[in-house]
């Protein structure tokens, strides 16, 4: 008998904690939920702000090679281009190939270009 007087008072403990855990929890929803409303989210409104003007773009080494033929009239060779540009042969040449499918220059001779009006 002994065993179920233990285990009725730990049922009646544990029913009292149930109960102030309840009471706890009730009190601190009532103390959040003021709190809750008071607190107010404050909004800034965006300042309004003119962009700067667009800087002119550089030039990419295409352009560069492209000016050079544009203002060649006779044409001009890749040796030719390579001394002004300063580009190795092989940039030089895949320019010119892109250029040239592109519809911006063509060939007037053999390892000749000149640029498309």
């Amino acid at each position: 008998m002994t065993m179920t007087k233990d285990l009725q008072t730990i049922s009646n403990k544990l029913t009292k904690l149930a109960e102030q855990t309840k009471k706890l929890a009730a009190e601190l929803g009532n103390a959040q939920k003021p709190a809750a409303k008071s607190v107010k989210t404050k909004t800034k409104a965006k300042a309004v702000t003119k962009k700067a003007p667009a800087k002119a773009a550089k030039k990419t080494d295409t352009d560069k090679i492209l000016e050079i033929i544009n203002r060649s009239k006779k044409g001009v060779d890749t040796a030719t281009l390579m001394k002004k540009t300063g580009f190795n042969q092989k940039k030089v040449r895949n320019m010119l190939n892109r250029t040239f499918k592109q519809g911006k220059i063509t060939r007037v001779a053999k390892g000749i270009y000149v640029g498309v009006k």
